[in-house]
């Protein structure tokens, strides 16, 4: 059965490396149903790629998937990470019907419009520090191996997943001021604009930031946290969880936000 959206959008999958939960990835494009598809960055991982690739099957599957829909009449727009940079240079071209673009524009049904890109433009590693974020990168690769060893143990226990990288970043109190700023810098970048607020992913960490009137949305990630966010048909924004079973982990309409496990209807 699926379960129909008036627009999804989903970042960080990072195909061609272990750390992708494609089965999970695979399983939510095959249920979920939208005329709209926003790719948000870092689909596919050429840096990691580079290094050692890693493309089983279900990986060749996400993407015929994606093409297909695409096909079928979904309009799917691709807009690169810094994981995904050489594709930056297509910019403006169409690929098997995808659209790849810098960044976009998307308004809702309820007339609000969001910038949409990946995001690795309010990173100040990214601007100001290659050596950083090369040690960053060494550390978060460490992190999602962890990660792939802890829910390794769950699943042969017959637990469902659960994001062991997700935790540790939830509780190092460096990482969580790394988001905060992150969130504060696309909330400034929002506020230059004439939109109503900032889609985004490229930091691992789903979640919604309401100030001065402009929405911050970051749709998570594939390989930590299996998230996306979903526009509905009355234009409210959520943030989906897909693991095992999915789940409902935030809601936010027109002018509140709501905590995990509280859904709030729209206006």
């Amino acid at each position: 059965m699926q379960t129909s959206y008036r627009a999804v959008f989903i970042s960080d999958v990072h195909l061609g490396t272990p750390a992708c939960q494609a089965h999970h990835l695979l399983d939510f494009l095959e249920k979920v149903d939208t005329p709209k598809l926003y790719l948000v960055g870092d689909i596919v991982d050429l840096q990691e790629m580079r290094r050692k690739a890693h493309f089983p099957e279900v990986h060749r599957q996400i993407i015929s998937t994606v093409m297909r829909k695409a096909r079928e009449g979904t309009e799917v727009i691709y807009i690169p990470g810094n994981h995904d940079a050489f594709f930056r240079q297509m910019s403006g071209q169409v690929f098997a019907g995808i659209k790849i673009k810098l960044n976009t524009t998307h308004k809702t049904c309820d007339g609000r419009t969001f910038h949409v890109s990946h995001g690795d433009e309010f990173d100040q590693m990214v601007k100001l520090s290659p050596l950083l974020l090369a040690i960053g990168d060494r550390a978060h690769s460490l992190m999602l191996k962890l990660n792939g060893w802890v829910n390794g143990l769950r699943r042969m226990v017959g637990l469902p997943y659960w994001s062991f990288a997700g935790y540790l970043k939830s509780h190092l109190g460096k990482a969580q001021q790394f988001i905060e700023r992150f969130e504060l810098a696309a909330l400034k970048a929002a506020s230059g604009r004439t939109v109503d607020g900032f889609i985004c992913g490229h930091i691992h960490f789903a979640s919604f930031r309401l100030k001065n009137g402009k929405l911050y949305c970051n749709d998570g990630d594939w390989v930590e946290h299996c998230t996306a966010l979903v526009e509905n048909h009355q234009g409210e924004l959520n943030i989906i969880h897909w693991s095992e079973q999915p789940r409902w982990i935030a809601s936010e309409p027109k002018e509140s936000l709501a905590w995990e496990g509280e859904p709030v209807a729209s206006e």
